[in-house]
């Protein structure tokens, strides 16, 4: 099977759409990630660095009403800080809508899909009321701006962000031997170890716990402040030289070049390559990728020093990534975005959502079929294996956001017959045909399509 321009939409963008033309080749696939943003403009998404300010603001009121919850004023005080905390979250759900609104509305398709890639690739976590909803704002900042250009320059900018060193505990490890390390915690090597099982070298690649150690020493002083964000504190860096991989980082005054010269070295590594190719073949193809196709890409990432758009370009040209169509199974937030994008909802329709509708349409069911909005259950991410999505519970969520949600966004919904070649295009089998030529209503039609086999999978 060669190039279509319905399976490029369907399997490396959001979906078909009715009225926004498909790649027509892959050249015009690859173009999207060229020139500016046009779905970010068009519904921009706070980037985290200009939340510091709010989140200093509500912390500080936070240990105002406790410090003052026995004294007079303490009612007033807990009032300032709730009405503070509230207009922080719902300033980070204002994320939502802009999310999706990107997803149903973009002509740069396969640059929505390879953000969520690297989102989940780099995966955080909010573990606070602070940060609870700022994984969109990180994504924006941190993963977005990057995903077009070098590997190790997303690597860095992942490693300095406040989310990631929060998430990961990084935020309270300290050298032990440090000028710092007096009634502090002492070293913690989870951003350490994360960095090289999951961001880089992989589960298999060539390291030690002795090298896990030895970068969680090389990756003290990586720290935040509130108000201002990453900081570098050199007074609690493990003094001495690092060897890490078998290279030595330091030895003379603590710097953070130490650290990002470390970084440049392990993006470039072999295995950081095979382990960068094998995921997106994963993520994109099949779950067992063909071999051939992932040591082209491992090739391409080395021999360009880890630029990332060559690395996709030799995916896309390779034969196993159209031969292999059908294969992978949509995880949620993917099913119902290019659910969405069909039915072509009205990003206003998505902003008027209050927190009650939001939860009912959209992330209560994405919870039943397995997928938190933004909440996966460990820095490794989501699952890829398609056995992790077709379980009872998670089809029957499928099935049931199929048949309710189209009528809750629209009174009036499209022909079926008309629709399923809407949804499809030249790859709707007779099954699914039939099934939405048969149906008794325009709602169950509807729901037959977005519910069947076909539409499930890419």
């Amino acid at each position: 099977m060669a190039f279509t321009p319905d399976i490029a939409a369907i399997r490396f963008g959001e979906g078909l759409a009715p009225d926004i033309a498909p790649a027509s080749s892959l050249d015009a696939l690859l173009a999207q990630l060229k020139g500016p943003d046009l779905a970010a403009k068009a519904f921009p998404i706070e980037p985290f660095s200009n939340l510091h300010a709010e989140f200093a603001k509500v912390s500080a009121l936070q240990r105002a009403s406790r410090r003052g919850r026995n004294g007079p004023d303490a009612e007033d005080l807990t009032k300032a800080y709730k009405v503070a905390r509230r207009a922080l979250n719902l300033r980070l759900q204002g994320a939502f809508a802009p999310t999706l609104s990107r997803s149903i509305t973009s002509t740069q398709p396969f640059r929505e899909r390879l953000t969520r890639f690297w989102a989940d690739h780099f995966t955080v976590v909010g573990k606070n009321n602070l940060t609870r909803n700022a994984v969109p704002a990180y994504i924006e900042e941190t993963i977005r701006s990057h995903i077009a250009g070098n590997f190790a320059d997303m690597l860095k900018a992942v490693v300095t962000s406040p989310m990631m060193l929060d998430y990961l505990d990084q935020n309270i490890s300290v050298g032990p031997n440090s000028r710092g390390a007096k009634g502090r915690r002492g070293l913690n090597e989870n951003l350490a170890r994360e960095l090289l099982e999951l961001h880089t070298l992989g589960v298999d690649g060539a390291y030690t716990q002795t090298d896990v150690r030895q970068l969680a020493e090389l990756l003290t002083g990586l720290t935040t402040e509130l108000g201002t964000g990453f900081t570098f504190r050199d007074k609690i860096v493990e003094p001495g030289g690092e060897t890490v991989l078998g290279r030595t980082y330091g030895g003379g005054p603590p710097a953070l070049g130490d650290v990002t010269a470390f970084l440049d070295d392990v993006a470039r590594h072999p295995d950081t390559a095979r382990h960068i190719a094998q995921k997106l073949a994963v993520h994109f193809t099949a779950d067992s990728p063909d071999a051939g196709m992932v040591a082209d890409m491992a090739d391409v990432y080395l021999s360009t020093g880890g630029a990332l758009v060559p690395v996709y370009e030799a995916m896309l040209r390779h034969p196993f990534a159209w031969d292999s169509f059908g294969q992978k199974v949509k995880q949620p937030l993917d099913f119902i975005a290019s659910a969405l994008r069909v039915l072509e909802v009205p990003p206003a329709s998505l902003q008027r959502l209050n927190r009650t509708k939001r939860a009912a349409y959209i992330v209560t069911p994405m919870t039943a079929m397995g997928q938190k909005w933004f909440r996966p259950a460990g820095p490794d991410g989501w699952p890829e294996e398609a056995e992790a999505w077709v379980t009872p519970q998670g089809l029957a969520a499928r099935i049931q956001w199929s048949m309710s949600a189209p009528s809750a966004f629209f009174r009036s919904l499209p022909d079926p017959r008309l629709f399923v070649g809407a949804a499809l295009g030249d790859v709707a089998d007779a099954q699914v045909k039939f099934a939405a030529s048969a149906a008794e209503t325009r709602r169950e039609g509807v729901g037959l399509v977005l519910a069947s086999p076909r539409f499930q999978r890419r």
